[in-house]
């Protein structure tokens, strides 16, 4: 099961350098220019959880498997990209086809970059980018609209029910509001998530700061918090430089040590990834054992026979049940056998809503 988070914002803002960070690769090219990216680059990122070595230092597993985010680098937006300006429609078209949006904003002074827009100011910016999002998405919701209305004079069933969410998604947008605030009945759901709209996805704010202001943030980055909070959007600050030098370290202590000297507990893309996961609202269930222990992410909600079908298919369909663990009782008990002893593994059904952390054995059969 792939989720991914597409990385956007204005060129010259640290997209492509933050991106390289994030897969320590150089998949995209960093340079002082606008549309260095042209293409979208994709990478695979582990989601750092250190419940999973510790389960599988107590299961003697011969090897760890971390979960996985995927992000990708979309080329800058600029003003005017919803009527194809830059390269607009191209990278409109990329965004609409990632579960959410990582924004980063620019939100140090001075330097060697060029801002495109001549002043730093990362309210302006972000607003800049929701704005040509939400006029992509109101462009299409006019032009499906009268489609789906000569559709339904026709007598068409189907039209009559898209034009319901079409309505209520356009009052919205020409208030100036994304199509994320709209109140869509349970009945709507499935006809929304097939409009596939851009402003729909929820949001990470992602302050590039500088490497000064890497540890507490700066007032730039409060005004970009602050309005993060007003959107119910999640924030985090990073310093893409410090990021970049990071990934150069290969040995963990070094990393460590390079980090506490820039009085940083973690790096940035640790708390980058987790922001996406919870904007996803993804969980983590562990398997265990001596061959491997593995983290899995399922939907927060997911019933146990879902979860066991991210393992295979097999699983799924035959399903029996899950012998299930908590991480707490896991960890408290040594390991497996110590949980079966103490009586903390349970036998939970169909209808059991995975947790976060569970430790699970499924039983199956095909």
């Amino acid at each position: 099961m792939g989720f991914n988070c597409g990385i956007v914002g204005l060129p010259n803002v640290g997209k492509s350098t933050l991106f390289n960070a994030l897969t320590a690769t150089v998949q995209a090219q960093a340079a002082n220019y606008p549309f260095c990216t042209i293409e979208p680059n994709a990478g695979r990122v582990a989601v750092p959880d250190e419940r999973l070595d510790a389960i599988a230092a107590l299961a003697k597993s011969a090897s760890v498997v971390p979960t996985y985010m995927e992000f990708v680098d979309i080329a800058g937006l600029v003003r005017g990209a919803s009527k194809g300006e830059g390269l607009g429609n191209q990278f409109l078209g990329h965004i609409r086809e990632v579960d959410a949006i990582c924004h980063v904003v620019r939100c140090f002074e001075g330097g060697d970059v060029t801002h495109v827009e001549g002043s730093v100011d990362p309210v302006r910016d972000a607003e800049t980018v929701e704005t040509e999002l939400l006029l992509a998405d109101l462009e299409s919701m006019e032009k499906r609209a009268e489609t789906a209305e000569k559709r339904a004079r026709g007598g068409d069933k189907d039209a009559k029910a898209q034009l319901k969410i079409i309505s209520l998604v356009l009052e919205a947008l020409r208030n100036g509001d994304p199509a994320r605030t709209v109140d869509v009945p349970p009945d709507l759901q499935p006809d929304y998530q097939r409009l596939q709209l851009l402003t729909s996805k929820p949001v990470l704010f992602v302050c590039n700061v500088d490497e000064e202001s890497a540890a507490e943030g700066n007032e730039l980055s409060e005004k970009v918090a602050a309005m993060a909070a007003e959107k119910g959007a999640e924030c985090v600050v990073v310093s893409a430089e410090i990021e970049a030098e990071v990934v150069q370290l290969s040995d963990p202590e070094e990393q460590r040590e390079f980090l506490e000297g820039l009085g940083l507990t973690e790096t940035g893309l640790a708390r980058v990834i987790r922001s996406g996961y919870r904007l996803l609202d993804l969980v983590t269930f562990l398997t265990a054992g001596p061959k491997e222990s593995r983290a899995w992410t399922i939907p927060k909600g997911a019933l146990a026979p879902e979860a066991a079908g991210t393992i295979h298919t097999d699983f799924q369909k035959g399903f029996i049940r899950a012998e299930t663990i908590s991480y707490d009782d896991y960890m408290a008990c040594g390991g497996e056998q110590g949980a079966r002893d103490a009586g903390k593994l349970r036998q939970e059904g169909k209808d059991y809503v995975v947790q976060d952390g569970d430790v699970i054995l499924f039983r199956f059969n095909v």
